[in-house]
């Protein structure tokens, strides 16, 4: 695996979180996360209860909260990987969105889905529990989904399993604990600039195809060859209040790793002391040659942004945390790292708890 897979150097994220900081300010003053579908317009933020959200004011408190945690200094022996895999095929698209526009069908721009099959703009954390799933692990029933891609008027879906690998985005990997569930986040802007996406704290290497990389829009060409294709990595924040499974932008419960003075170690700030896994997204789409016809349903290559809904069976998420995030190893989507067969896996061979 290449180094690029890694998360974001200390010095890089101390730079991007500040830029991040006075957006997350903008966003709180008027939090409008979502564009409406097809236009890019900002939205207000949806009114319309729902069973987790009853008054509608867009703050859905965690039951119980995760009180008395400061932010790990910890400092654990050196493993360059710490993460594991979650493999999810597509598995419908729609311009809905259960996190900006929740109880609101065909609001949203269009929307590719991975993941829970049930998911639409009523899905609640019982409902994706009740779900089905196109993910390797049968216990991995959250829903991920970001804006469609189109090549003209062709929507352009990746073909087969996608990476969402959960990682560690903190030096002390071991205090990395499970997501709760019914977490929610929105990552990146659809009304960002394309600067604030080149130089957003989960910017990793933005759009490439061959040996082109970091691009903040999408390339004029791509080599035009059968193992060619359009990618973007791009990474979640991982740090936690513990208090809101939801707030009203639906990104202010959530926070970047910062560097802790005087030192190179990324820790939680204190604001957000719970270190979570951090998702990163490694997308590949089927396209390649003359792409100046391809688009976002949000817009332009630098609104691309996604969502994620945490409705993982908890003890599966636990084990694979565990065994993989905490115990500094490089596991597939069954909690295996090939190069430590000493160490087992995590779950069985249908990809669930033994």
């Amino acid at each position: 695996m290449s180094r690029r897979s890694q998360f974001l150097p200390g010095a890089l994220v101390t730079s991007a979180v500040a830029l991040a900081v006075l957006g997350v300010t903008t966003a709180a003053a008027s939090p409008a996360p979502h564009g409406a579908a097809g236009t890019g317009r900002t939205m207000a933020v949806p009114t319309d209860a729902s069973p987790e959200d009853p008054d509608g004011d867009g703050y859905i408190p965690a039951v119980p909260p995760v009180t008395g945690v400061t932010p790990s200094t910890g400092n654990p022996p050196h493993r360059y990987f710490h993460e594991f895999q979650a493999n999810c095929a597509v598995s419908h698209t729609k311009a809905d969105d259960p996190i900006a526009h929740p109880r609101q069908p065909g609001t949203s721009h269009d929307h590719t889905f991975m993941g829970n099959t049930s998911t639409d703009a009523y899905s609640t954390t019982a409902s994706l529990s009740a779900g089905g799933t196109t993910c390797k692990a049968p216990g991995d029933l959250s829903g991920y989904w970001m804006p469609t891609l189109y090549d003209g008027d062709r929507p352009v879906l990746p073909v087969g399993p996608q990476t969402i690998y959960y990682k560690a985005g903190v030096t002390d990997y071991t205090s990395v604990r499970p997501f709760p569930k019914g977490l929610r986040f929105v990552v990146g802007d659809p009304m960002q600039s394309a600067d604030a996406f080149r130089h957003h704290p989960g910017f990793v290497e933005g759009w490439e195809c061959g040996d082109s990389y970091f691009n903040t829009e999408f390339p004029a060409t791509c080599p035009n060859r059968a193992d060619v294709q359009l990618n973007i990595r791009f990474q979640a924040p991982s740090c936690w209040d513990g208090t809101y499974l939801d707030t009203p932008d639906h990104r202010g419960h959530m926070a970047y790793p910062v560097v802790r003075p005087g030192t190179n170690d990324d820790v939680c700030p204190a604001g957000h002391p719970v270190a979570l896994p951090m998702i990163e997204f490694k997308m590949a789409f089927p396209v390649n040659g003359d792409l100046s016809r391809v688009r976002l349903s949000s817009g332009t290559g630098h609104s691309f942004h996604y969502d994620f809904f945490n409705a993982w069976d908890e003890r599966t998420l636990k084990a694979l945390v565990d065994h993989c995030v905490a115990g500094g190893l490089q596991c597939d989507a069954r909690g295996y790292d090939q190069t430590h067969p000493e160490a087992g896996a995590a779950l069985n061979a249908d990809y669930r708890l033994p």
